[in-house]
């Protein structure tokens, strides 16, 4: 517990959507986080106006386990003291200007994902997904993108997977599915009413289900068995951020496949062999003919 990170990440995220008592502490944590982690959660309620114990409720309502949780992930994120916000585009900017922001906003993200991640959710959403008869991956809109991507890559391995972002397509498919399957629903918001649905079918028929979304509760988070979380990657005004929410989503795909991979290695590497193979054939097919 002790590299723990991401406890002022996710207190950004989640301050706005907190009981009142709670953003109280949560804002004082924010502004003096350095003090904060020195107190305990009496002498925090006391300073933020509240009481110890809704110091210990902020810290569930975070997910965390406890206090002596909240001020780890705090400690771990002062060491670092590199966070900035996420910068957009200005109109006619010079092109190098651009690729550094967008560059900076990117791996903003992916350190903000990987800080609030959650190991033994992660290694119980590489078991689940390894243990699968088959898989399926929803995602509409940016994140049919990253359900792609899942696709071909759990395909590379031999998985028996599919990506959908048709509502009565994934229906259909999950209509006959069960016990031994699994749904992996990707919404950045959580709140895509059309991949809860699904998941929501799904937990009916038996399925096991894993949602990829935003830090905080969600729709899909209450119809998710596992619940994994991205970054919120700040919506910029030209919608930059966007970009930054897809690579968060991409990059815990990567995470998850090369788990998997890693667990499977022998037979990774048997597939990923046999794959290279095949489309070596017919590139060799292709030059013959000319």
């Amino acid at each position: 517990m002790a590299n723990l990170k991401g406890g002022l990440i996710i207190m950004k995220e989640m301050i706005d959507s907190l009981p009142n008592s709670e953003q109280k502490i949560a804002a004082f944590i924010l502004q003096h986080p350095e003090d904060a982690i020195l107190l305990t959660a009496q002498a925090l309620g006391k300073k933020s106006g509240t009481s110890g114990a809704t110091v210990i409720r902020l810290c569930k309502s975070l997910g965390f386990n406890g206090f002596q949780e909240l001020k780890l992930r705090v400690a771990g994120d002062l060491q670092e003291r590199n966070m900035t916000d996420y910068r957009d585009i200005e109109p006619n900017e010079d092109y190098m200007k651009i690729i550094e922001k967008v560059t900076a906003n990117t791996m903003q993200t992916i350190n903000e994902t990987v800080k609030m991640m959650n190991i033994e959710r992660l290694k119980e959403a590489v078991h689940t997904l390894i243990q699968a008869e088959s898989i399926i991956f929803i995602g509409f809109g940016a994140s049919f993108i990253t359900a792609k991507d899942a696709e071909q890559k759990f395909l590379r391995i031999n998985k028996h997977v599919h990506a959908f972002s048709d509502l009565h397509m994934a229906s259909t498919a999950i209509a006959n599915k069960g016990t031994k399957d699994v749904v992996v629903g990707i919404s950045f918001s959580g709140n895509t009413v059309e991949v809860a649905k699904l998941l929501e079918l799904s937990k009916k028929r038996g399925v096991k289900t894993i949602s990829i979304t935003k830090y905080g509760n969600s729709l899909l988070t209450s119809y998710a068995d596992i619940n994994l979380f991205t970054s919120t990657a700040k919506e910029a005004v030209i919608r930059s951020g966007a970009t930054s929410s897809r690579i968060a989503q991409l990059h815990l795909i990567d995470i998850l496949f090369m788990c998997v991979a890693s667990e499977e290695y022998e037979k990774t590497v048997e597939h990923l062999d046999s794959t290279l193979e095949a489309v070596t054939f017919f590139k060799n097919q292709m030059v013959a003919k000319k």
